[in-house]
């Protein structure tokens, strides 16, 4: 059984969440991803409280994309540390996995192939 993830990205609000989500998406390296916009984070960086406007994206995949799909948000993204962090998916409507399998691809078939 293939392994889905939910993959939780932080961005500076505006242009570059939209801009990560859209190279994820099409290079079929994720099958969805949601902007949250306008989260406020809070968080230590070099010894100092930091506070920023970001935007949260949540993107849907699979555990064979994690590597690639990082170092696509690494060379987009404009921290020095993004947040990158993976969840495994415990269960979710099988319909919806399956779309996930045809729009990244598998069982021979190329990214977002209808096989019907």
């Amino acid at each position: 059984m293939r392994e889905y993830l939910l993959v939780l990205i932080t961005a500076p609000h505006g242009e570059v969440a939209e801009q990560i989500a859209e190279a994820l998406v099409k290079e079929g390296l994720a099958a969805c991803v949601n902007i949250v916009s306008g989260i406020r984070s809070i968080f230590s960086w070099q010894g100092k409280i930091e506070r920023e406007s970001e935007d949260l994206l949540l993107v849907k995949t699979r555990a064979e994309q994690l590597e690639r799909l990082t170092q696509k948000v690494v060379d987009l993204h404009p921290y020095e540390v993004p947040e990158i962090i993976a969840q495994s998916l415990e269960a979710g409507y099988s319909p919806y996995l399956q779309w996930i399998d045809d729009v990244l691809g598998g069982n021979g078939e190329e990214p977002g192939s209808d096989h019907q």
